[in-house]
């Protein structure tokens, strides 16, 4: 979703398009395979074409981002119990079952965002916001600016919230039901 926003205010994306839409994620990926190779990449030197650009990056491979660059970072915070009921209906559909059971993967998931705020405060590199992806849903047009500001940059702050779909939000928790 704030891939799809960033991309509506006019924001230029670095992405590969290997992954296309699917049921799963109708709206596309946004993702670099370059991303995933981070950590036990030597020459991160591409990452300094991407100055300006939006790069998808899953909080587990900030770390693996070189410390001689700047970074701006919109991390966002979802729901776990939301999260697992996504990966679950996906495995479901690829006929594959997950290696880890649920109490577990919440309880590493928790431990790596909690070790990725630690790397976003504590690194000089890092400036970031929290962007609650529940509460993009709610008020679109509030959060577009609120990224808008942060990012420093002449967007498109009503075409960001335009795109928004509530309609994705299928995977919601149980206390949670209304964005």
């Amino acid at each position: 979703m704030t891939m799809k926003m960033l991309e509506a205010g006019g924001l230029e994306l670095v992405q590969d398009g290997v992954r296309s839409a699917d049921e799963d994620n109708p709206k596309g990926y946004y993702e670099d395979q370059r991303v995933m190779k981070l950590h036990d990449m030597t020459d991160k030197s591409w990452l300094k074409a991407t100055r300006g650009k939006g790069v998808k990056i899953v909080s587990n491979l900030l770390r693996s981002l070189p410390a001689d660059n700047n970074y701006r970072v919109l991390f966002i915070r979802r729901d776990i119990q939301e999260i697992l009921a996504s990966q679950a209906k996906m495995l479901e559909r690829r006929g594959e079952d997950s290696a880890t059971d649920d109490q577990r993967m919440a309880e590493l998931f928790a431990a790596d965002v909690w070790r990725a705020q630690y790397l976003l405060e504590r690194q000089p590199q890092f400036e970031w916001i929290e962007v609650n992806y529940r509460e993009v849903l709610a008020d679109p047009g509030r959060h577009a600016r609120r990224i808008q500001t942060f990012l420093g940059l002449d967007l498109a702050v009503d075409r960001m919230a335009e795109v928004v779909d509530p309609s994705l939000y299928r995977n919601r928790a149980a206390d949670n039901a209304n964005p």
